[in-house]
Protein backbone atom coordinates (compact mmCIF):
# COMPACT_ATOMS: atom_id res chain seq x y z
CA UNK A 1 0.00 0.00 0.00
CA UNK A 2 1.07 3.36 -0.38
CA UNK A 3 2.89 4.94 2.71
CA UNK A 4 1.32 7.45 4.90
CA UNK A 5 2.56 10.69 4.15
CA UNK A 6 5.30 11.29 7.01
CA UNK A 7 5.47 14.53 9.44
CA UNK A 8 7.51 17.25 7.65
CA UNK A 9 10.63 16.73 10.42
CA UNK A 10 11.28 13.61 9.13
CA UNK A 11 10.75 14.14 5.51
CA UNK A 12 13.05 16.82 5.61
CA UNK A 13 15.56 14.67 7.55
CA UNK A 14 15.05 11.73 4.72
CA UNK A 15 15.53 14.21 2.26
CA UNK A 16 18.86 14.97 3.37
CA UNK A 17 20.41 11.79 4.12
CA UNK A 18 18.78 10.68 0.75
CA UNK A 19 19.53 14.07 -0.79
CA UNK A 20 16.92 13.58 -3.43
CA UNK A 21 12.90 14.60 -2.65
CA UNK A 22 10.24 11.97 -2.95
CA UNK A 23 10.18 7.98 -1.93
CA UNK A 24 11.82 5.91 -4.74
CA UNK A 25 9.65 3.19 -4.56
CA UNK A 26 6.64 3.45 -6.52
CA UNK A 27 2.89 3.74 -4.76
CA UNK A 28 1.60 0.16 -3.98
CA UNK A 29 -2.00 1.24 -2.98
CA UNK A 30 -4.81 2.44 -5.31
CA UNK A 31 -3.97 5.68 -6.00
CA UNK A 32 -6.76 8.60 -4.72
CA UNK A 33 -10.14 8.36 -7.32
CA UNK A 34 -9.01 11.39 -9.86
CA UNK A 35 -11.12 14.33 -8.61
CA UNK A 36 -11.34 17.95 -10.57
CA UNK A 37 -9.67 20.61 -8.55
CA UNK A 38 -11.45 24.00 -9.39
CA UNK A 39 -8.77 26.00 -8.21
CA UNK A 40 -6.37 24.70 -10.15
CA UNK A 41 -8.43 24.41 -12.98
CA UNK A 42 -8.99 28.29 -12.85
CA UNK A 43 -5.28 28.86 -12.59
CA UNK A 44 -4.00 26.80 -15.53
CA UNK A 45 -6.80 28.28 -17.85
CA UNK A 46 -5.73 31.91 -17.01
CA UNK A 47 -1.76 30.41 -17.67
CA UNK A 48 -2.71 29.64 -20.90
CA UNK A 49 -4.99 32.43 -22.03
CA UNK A 50 -4.13 34.57 -24.78
CA UNK A 51 -1.49 31.76 -26.23
CA UNK A 52 -1.36 31.99 -30.04
CA UNK A 53 -1.84 28.69 -30.92
CA UNK A 54 -3.83 25.62 -29.51
CA UNK A 55 -2.79 24.34 -26.27
CA UNK A 56 -3.64 20.56 -24.16
CA UNK A 57 -2.71 20.75 -20.41
CA UNK A 58 -3.33 17.46 -18.42
CA UNK A 59 -2.64 17.36 -14.71
CA UNK A 60 -2.97 14.55 -12.27
CA UNK A 61 -1.77 14.61 -8.52
CA UNK A 62 -1.14 10.80 -8.13
CA UNK A 63 -1.33 11.53 -3.97
CA UNK A 64 -4.12 13.43 -3.74
CA UNK A 65 -6.00 12.60 -6.94
CA UNK A 66 -6.82 16.01 -8.30
CA UNK A 67 -7.28 16.27 -11.46
CA UNK A 68 -7.33 19.50 -14.14
CA UNK A 69 -7.42 19.31 -17.55
CA UNK A 70 -7.29 21.35 -20.54
CA UNK A 71 -8.83 19.42 -24.11
CA UNK A 72 -6.69 16.81 -22.49
CA UNK A 73 -8.05 13.71 -24.76
CA UNK A 74 -7.58 16.28 -27.82
CA UNK A 75 -5.04 14.64 -30.57
CA UNK A 76 -1.86 16.84 -30.63
CA UNK A 77 1.70 15.93 -32.30
CA UNK A 78 4.29 13.91 -29.97
CA UNK A 79 7.15 15.06 -31.82
CA UNK A 80 9.84 13.29 -29.77
CA UNK A 81 7.72 12.06 -26.89
CA UNK A 82 7.00 9.64 -29.45
CA UNK A 83 10.70 8.16 -27.81
CA UNK A 84 8.62 7.05 -24.96
CA UNK A 85 6.31 4.41 -26.87
CA UNK A 86 9.52 3.24 -28.53
CA UNK A 87 11.30 3.05 -25.33
CA UNK A 88 8.37 1.07 -23.97
CA UNK A 89 8.31 -1.35 -27.12
CA UNK A 90 11.90 -2.22 -27.29
CA UNK A 91 12.31 -3.11 -23.55
CA UNK A 92 8.77 -5.43 -23.90
CA UNK A 93 10.94 -7.12 -26.47
CA UNK A 94 13.99 -7.28 -24.48
CA UNK A 95 11.21 -8.68 -21.97
CA UNK A 96 10.44 -11.18 -24.49
CA UNK A 97 13.41 -12.23 -25.36
CA UNK A 98 13.71 -10.78 -28.72
CA UNK A 99 16.39 -8.37 -27.55
CA UNK A 100 18.87 -7.91 -24.88
CA UNK A 101 19.46 -4.90 -22.82
CA UNK A 102 23.80 -5.54 -23.14
CA UNK A 103 23.13 -6.50 -27.24
CA UNK A 104 25.48 -5.05 -29.61
CA UNK A 105 24.19 -3.70 -32.40
CA UNK A 106 26.55 -3.45 -35.68
CA UNK A 107 25.81 0.33 -36.70
CA UNK A 108 26.45 1.19 -40.54
CA UNK A 109 26.06 4.83 -41.54
CA UNK A 110 22.98 4.14 -43.63
CA UNK A 111 21.03 4.68 -39.86
CA UNK A 112 22.00 7.98 -39.66
CA UNK A 113 19.27 10.22 -39.65
CA UNK A 114 21.06 13.92 -38.68
CA UNK A 115 24.73 14.84 -38.26
CA UNK A 116 23.19 16.69 -35.24
CA UNK A 117 22.44 13.11 -33.78
CA UNK A 118 24.93 12.03 -30.54
CA UNK A 119 25.10 8.64 -31.82
CA UNK A 120 26.79 9.45 -35.02
CA UNK A 121 29.80 11.29 -32.69
CA UNK A 122 29.90 7.80 -30.73
CA UNK A 123 29.83 4.87 -33.57
CA UNK A 124 32.08 4.66 -37.04
CA UNK A 125 30.58 2.60 -39.57
CA UNK A 126 30.20 -1.11 -38.94
CA UNK A 127 31.01 -0.02 -35.50
CA UNK A 128 29.12 -2.56 -32.79
CA UNK A 129 27.38 -0.26 -29.94
CA UNK A 130 25.41 -1.37 -27.24
CA UNK A 131 21.44 -1.09 -27.40
CA UNK A 132 21.29 -0.21 -24.00
CA UNK A 133 23.80 2.65 -25.13
CA UNK A 134 21.10 3.32 -27.78
CA UNK A 135 18.26 3.62 -25.56
CA UNK A 136 20.26 5.84 -23.23
CA UNK A 137 20.69 8.43 -26.16
CA UNK A 138 17.57 8.56 -27.67
CA UNK A 139 15.82 9.12 -24.12
CA UNK A 140 18.97 11.32 -22.42
CA UNK A 141 19.24 13.52 -25.38
CA UNK A 142 16.65 12.85 -27.58
CA UNK A 143 18.62 11.25 -30.73
CA UNK A 144 16.62 10.86 -33.65
CA UNK A 145 19.20 8.11 -34.90
CA UNK A 146 18.73 6.12 -32.16
CA UNK A 147 15.01 6.14 -31.87
CA UNK A 148 14.71 5.74 -35.60
CA UNK A 149 16.77 2.52 -35.29
CA UNK A 150 15.25 1.28 -32.13
CA UNK A 151 11.50 2.10 -33.77
CA UNK A 152 12.60 -0.95 -36.39
CA UNK A 153 14.32 -3.00 -33.89
CA UNK A 154 10.97 -3.34 -31.60
CA UNK A 155 9.11 -4.29 -34.42
CA UNK A 156 8.32 -1.36 -36.32
CA UNK A 157 5.77 1.25 -35.83
CA UNK A 158 3.08 -1.65 -36.24
CA UNK A 159 4.01 -3.57 -33.05
CA UNK A 160 4.98 -0.27 -31.22
CA UNK A 161 0.84 0.69 -32.10
CA UNK A 162 -0.34 -3.27 -30.88
CA UNK A 163 1.78 -2.21 -27.54
CA UNK A 164 0.00 0.83 -27.49
CA UNK A 165 -3.34 -0.48 -28.16
CA UNK A 166 -3.25 -3.69 -25.75
CA UNK A 167 -2.19 -1.50 -22.54
CA UNK A 168 -5.43 0.65 -23.14
CA UNK A 169 -3.68 3.49 -25.05
CA UNK A 170 -6.36 4.23 -27.81
CA UNK A 171 -5.22 7.78 -29.06
CA UNK A 172 -1.48 7.21 -28.89
CA UNK A 173 0.07 5.75 -32.26
CA UNK A 174 3.02 6.00 -34.18
CA UNK A 175 2.59 7.33 -37.72
CA UNK A 176 6.42 7.57 -39.54
CA UNK A 177 7.55 4.83 -41.17
CA UNK A 178 4.17 2.96 -39.99
CA UNK A 179 1.87 1.28 -42.74
CA UNK A 180 -1.30 2.75 -43.10
CA UNK A 181 -0.88 5.97 -41.32
CA UNK A 182 0.63 8.42 -44.04
CA UNK A 183 -2.52 10.35 -43.76
CA UNK A 184 -1.96 11.02 -40.35
CA UNK A 185 1.59 11.00 -40.40
CA UNK A 186 0.67 14.25 -42.55
CA UNK A 187 -1.37 15.85 -40.15
CA UNK A 188 0.73 14.97 -37.02
CA UNK A 189 3.68 13.94 -38.15
CA UNK A 190 5.77 11.31 -35.86
CA UNK A 191 3.27 10.50 -33.69
CA UNK A 192 0.18 11.62 -32.16
CA UNK A 193 -1.08 11.27 -28.41
CA UNK A 194 -3.52 13.54 -26.23
CA UNK A 195 -1.89 15.06 -23.02
CA UNK A 196 -3.79 12.74 -20.82
CA UNK A 197 -2.37 9.52 -21.96
CA UNK A 198 1.15 10.91 -22.38
CA UNK A 199 0.87 11.24 -18.85
CA UNK A 200 -0.41 8.32 -18.12
CA UNK A 201 1.90 6.53 -19.63
CA UNK A 202 4.85 7.92 -17.55
CA UNK A 203 2.19 6.82 -14.25
CA UNK A 204 2.45 3.28 -16.07
CA UNK A 205 6.02 3.31 -15.90
CA UNK A 206 6.27 4.84 -12.30
CA UNK A 207 3.71 2.33 -10.78
CA UNK A 208 5.42 -1.03 -12.47
CA UNK A 209 2.51 -1.51 -14.32
CA UNK A 210 4.19 -1.24 -18.41
CA UNK A 211 6.66 -3.99 -18.67
CA UNK A 212 7.81 -5.49 -15.76
CA UNK A 213 8.60 -4.14 -12.61
CA UNK A 214 12.49 -4.19 -13.33
CA UNK A 215 11.87 -2.98 -17.05
CA UNK A 216 9.80 -0.30 -15.88
CA UNK A 217 12.26 0.86 -13.18
CA UNK A 218 15.25 0.81 -15.60
CA UNK A 219 13.49 2.89 -18.07
CA UNK A 220 12.13 5.93 -15.04
CA UNK A 221 15.68 5.85 -14.05
CA UNK A 222 16.34 6.57 -18.02
CA UNK A 223 13.43 9.27 -17.99
CA UNK A 224 14.83 11.12 -14.59
CA UNK A 225 18.57 11.57 -16.86
CA UNK A 226 17.45 14.05 -19.79
CA UNK A 227 19.91 16.60 -20.68
CA UNK A 228 17.53 19.12 -22.45
CA UNK A 229 16.06 20.39 -19.02
CA UNK A 230 15.31 24.81 -19.93
CA UNK A 231 12.01 24.22 -20.07
CA UNK A 232 9.67 22.51 -17.83
CA UNK A 233 12.13 21.03 -15.77
CA UNK A 234 14.10 23.85 -15.06
CA UNK A 235 11.16 25.08 -12.46
CA UNK A 236 11.62 21.98 -10.51
CA UNK A 237 14.73 22.37 -7.81
CA UNK A 238 17.43 19.97 -9.10
CA UNK A 239 17.41 18.31 -6.26
CA UNK A 240 13.69 16.87 -6.94
CA UNK A 241 13.81 13.82 -8.83
CA UNK A 242 11.16 13.89 -12.39
CA UNK A 243 11.03 11.72 -15.26
CA UNK A 244 10.12 13.65 -18.71
CA UNK A 245 10.41 13.61 -22.49
CA UNK A 246 9.92 16.59 -24.11
CA UNK A 247 9.21 16.83 -27.43
CA UNK A 248 9.19 20.43 -30.33
CA UNK A 249 8.81 20.76 -34.20
CA UNK A 250 8.22 24.58 -36.01
CA UNK A 251 4.25 24.64 -34.80
CA UNK A 252 4.32 22.42 -31.51
CA UNK A 253 6.29 22.31 -28.36
CA UNK A 254 5.29 19.78 -25.95
CA UNK A 255 7.07 18.23 -22.28
CA UNK A 256 5.60 15.53 -20.16
CA UNK A 257 6.69 14.92 -16.55
CA UNK A 258 6.06 12.93 -13.24
CA UNK A 259 7.38 14.45 -10.73
CA UNK A 260 8.72 12.69 -7.00
CA UNK A 261 7.68 15.87 -4.95
CA UNK A 262 8.30 15.96 -1.54
CA UNK A 263 4.32 15.83 -0.78
CA UNK A 264 4.00 13.41 -3.48
CA UNK A 265 3.94 12.35 -7.04
CA UNK A 266 2.59 14.47 -9.89
CA UNK A 267 2.39 14.69 -13.81
CA UNK A 268 1.42 16.81 -15.79
CA UNK A 269 1.56 17.23 -19.83
CA UNK A 270 1.47 20.22 -21.84
CA UNK A 271 1.47 19.75 -25.63
CA UNK A 272 1.05 22.19 -28.27
CA UNK A 273 -0.26 22.67 -31.76
CA UNK A 274 -0.43 25.41 -34.08
CA UNK A 275 1.79 28.14 -33.13
CA UNK A 276 2.56 31.01 -34.55
CA UNK A 277 5.51 31.26 -32.98
CA UNK A 278 8.08 28.84 -34.59
CA UNK A 279 11.29 30.19 -33.38
CA UNK A 280 13.70 28.31 -31.75
CA UNK A 281 14.67 30.48 -29.26
CA UNK A 282 14.27 30.46 -25.37
CA UNK A 283 11.72 33.38 -25.32
CA UNK A 284 9.45 31.01 -27.88
CA UNK A 285 6.18 31.12 -26.70
CA UNK A 286 5.81 27.35 -26.64
CA UNK A 287 8.58 26.68 -24.06
CA UNK A 288 7.20 29.81 -22.41
CA UNK A 289 3.87 28.32 -21.41
CA UNK A 290 6.12 24.86 -20.33
CA UNK A 291 8.06 26.82 -17.56
CA UNK A 292 4.73 28.84 -16.84
CA UNK A 293 2.65 25.73 -16.19
CA UNK A 294 5.46 23.77 -14.48
CA UNK A 295 6.34 26.93 -12.45
CA UNK A 296 2.83 27.41 -11.28
CA UNK A 297 2.32 23.43 -10.58
CA UNK A 298 5.36 23.55 -7.87
CA UNK A 299 4.10 26.28 -6.51
CA UNK A 300 0.61 24.69 -6.01
CA UNK A 301 1.40 21.41 -5.26
CA UNK A 302 4.31 22.44 -2.52
CA UNK A 303 3.81 25.69 -1.51
CA UNK A 304 5.99 24.94 1.76
CA UNK A 305 8.77 24.54 -0.71
CA UNK A 306 8.99 27.51 -2.23
CA UNK A 307 11.89 27.55 -5.14
CA UNK A 308 12.83 29.62 -8.07
CA UNK A 309 15.77 29.40 -10.29
CA UNK A 310 19.05 31.20 -9.65
CA UNK A 311 19.82 34.17 -11.55
CA UNK A 312 21.45 33.27 -14.48
CA UNK A 313 20.82 30.21 -14.48
CA UNK A 314 19.78 30.71 -18.24
CA UNK A 315 23.97 30.67 -18.72
CA UNK A 316 24.11 27.33 -17.13
CA UNK A 317 21.22 25.51 -19.42
CA UNK A 318 21.31 23.54 -22.53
Amino acid sequence: MRLARRPASLACLTLLLLGCAGAPAPPTAPPASPKRDAALQARLEQAVAGFHGDVGVYVRNLRTGQVAAIRADELFPTASMIKVPILLATFQAMENGSLAFGQKLLYTDSLAYSEEDDLLALAQDSSTVELAKVAMLMITTSDNTAALWLQSLAGTGIAINQWLAAHGFDSTRMNSRTPGRQDNWKQYGWGQTTPKEMAELLVLIREQKAVSPAADQQMYRMLTRIYWNGEALSQIPPWVQAASKQGAVNRSRSEVVLVNAPGGDYVFCVITKNQADESWEASNEGYVLLRKVSALLWEYFEPETPWTPAPGTARFTP
